[in-house]
């Protein structure tokens, strides 16, 4: 006897609440095996591919490409052999499964399981907490597109009950989101028509309704108003009614819609000031030649500019830890971290990312542009994961790859500080009491001005400075 089981749209981590449906992997009616990627979506960090934890017939899918899930809400359905174990069996001959698994689900694992997740801020300043986290899977049918194969099928699952109103049917609708949008605007969802599979209502549909309905109540409120003024004077023009401004529009999710949400959190709460200072990178770049024109069984691989300025900028956080830290508001306390891991900024074609190195500060010149490199391609790609992309304690902003000299970015809550990077370009400078052509850098510091003052913050950058005008600072520092 079969039985059909509830995948739900699992916890992918970082504490992110939704994810967006990118390309279905599976159709109704295949059938799947444990752990087989069945849907690729879309988290405000990462594309990543959800295997299903059991195995199968699939006699659902929940949500169109493009749609939006909340974590928890169903994914899919899949009818499985009811002798065969699942992921919440508990019997002594229950199979151990193959052990894969996302936060919050596994195919070998219990139905209580125990994670442990780091605690404190940017992934530092405190210990471990031990969290129980269910399997996340109940039983029971209920999907909103019919099968296209003839499958098992059992009682479907209880819903709340809805007034009859008459002349409409049931409500095509599946996202909780959806759901609560139009519930905030006084909306009837009975009422909508959707343009999704079968008639699914989608958020889209709910905005424009809610747009739709505010136009009416604009131009039933300019009625009176231009019946007044034309009884005053019956040759001026009736004001037109007010519309929604024409041009394309992009929504703010994904990638676009986290960085967003980041960079205003960053400006409500950061009190941050910027100062910055020209400086000569000629020996730096003299420097960098040497070290990559060496030869034989003693040369390594060749080292970037960016690993040379990571380098530089670890060496100085050494000198100034007051920058390599973060600020608790809650408990009114700037929270010091031991290791850098440090972010750099790096433009793809979904947006701009943060990929993350960590132990920066235990690297030398050669691992730092290995890793550099590893995560570029991997940002290139999409394939950076979530633990890529979060925890960073100071970023590295090299925008001098866009050809620019300066620039007074947005800090990376929560970091108190950023580095930037202007292009190194060939200017007049005077050097040793000459006018001469030299290769010119400007370095900025942006820095959270309730972590230190202005002395701290211009030490530090002086220092970076003096390492890139003369690198032997930074041996002497070693």
């Amino acid at each position: 006897m079969a039985q059909v089981l509830e995948f739900k749209l699992p916890d992918l981590g970082e504490g992110l609440t939704e994810a967006e449906i990118v390309r279905w992997l599976v159709s109704v009616g295949d059938v799947v095996a444990v752990d087989q990627p069945v849907v690729e979506v879309e988290t405000a960090k990462a594309l990543v591919e959800v295997p299903c934890p059991y195995g199968g017939v699939v006699t659902a899918r929940f949500g169109d490409e493009g749609t939006e899930l909340p974590v928890g809400s169903p994914l899919l359905t899949v009818a499985v052999d009811a002798t065969e174990p699942t992921p919440g069996d508990t019997g002594p001959e229950r199979s151990e499964g193959s052990g894969n698994v996302l936060v919050g689900y596994g195919t070998a694992a219990p139905p209580a399981r125990r994670r442990r997740v780091r605690s404190g801020l940017g992934g530092h300043g405190g210990g471990e907490r031990v969290a129980t986290r269910g399997a996340g899977v109940s039983t029971g049918a209920g999907a909103p597109v019919a099968p296209t194969s003839p499958a098992p099928t059992s009682p479907a699952r209880p819903q709340a009950a809805t007034p009859p109103v008459v002349g409409l049917g049931p409500v095509p609708v599946v996202s909780p989101l959806v759901r609560k949008l139009a519930r905030e605007h006084g909306l009837d969802l009975r009422e909508l028509t959707g343009s999704g599979a079968d008639g699914l209502i989608l958020r889209a549909d709910v905005e424009r309704a809610v747009k739709a309905r505010a136009l009416e109540a604009r131009a039933e409120a300019a009625v009176p108003t231009a019946e007044a003024s034309a009884a005053k004077a019956p040759t001026v023009e009736t004001p037109a009614v007010e519309t929604a401004l024409p041009g394309h529009r992009t929504p703010l999710r994904g990638i676009r819609g986290a960085v967003a949400d980041k960079l205003s959190r960053s400006r409500r709460e950061i009190p941050d000031a910027t100062c910055w200072v020209d400086a000569d990178a000629t020996e730096l770049m003299h420097a960098r030649v040497a070290m990559n024109s060496a030869t034989g069984p003693s040369a390594g691989p060749k080292i970037s500019v960016l690993a040379l300025l990571a380098r530089i900028c670890t060496a100085a956080l050494a000198r100034y830890p007051e920058l390599n830290a973060t600020v608790d508001m809650e408990r009114r306390e700037i929270v010091r971290l031991d290791e850098v891991h440090l972010g750099f900024a790096a433009q793809t074609e979904r947006g701009l990312v943060v990929p993350v190195v960590r132990d920066a500060q235990a690297r030398g010149a050669e691992s730092l542009s290995a890793e550099f490199g590893r995560l570029t391609e991997a940002a290139r790609t999409g394939t950076l994961t979530p633990g890529e992309l979060t925890g960073g304690t100071f970023t590295l902003n090299n925008y001098g790859v866009f050809g620019v000299d300066g620039s007074t970015p947005i800090i990376n809550h929560p970091e108190a500080a950023m580095l930037g990077v202007g292009r190194i370009t060939p200017k007049p400078w005077v050097h040793e009491g000459e006018l001469a052509v030299r290769q010119v850098v400007q370095l900025s510091l942006t820095f959270d001005h309730r972590v230190c003052d202005g002395g701290t913050a211009g030490g530090f950058l002086r220092y970076v400075a003096d390492c890139v005008e003369r690198p032997a600072v930074l041996l002497r520092t070693l």
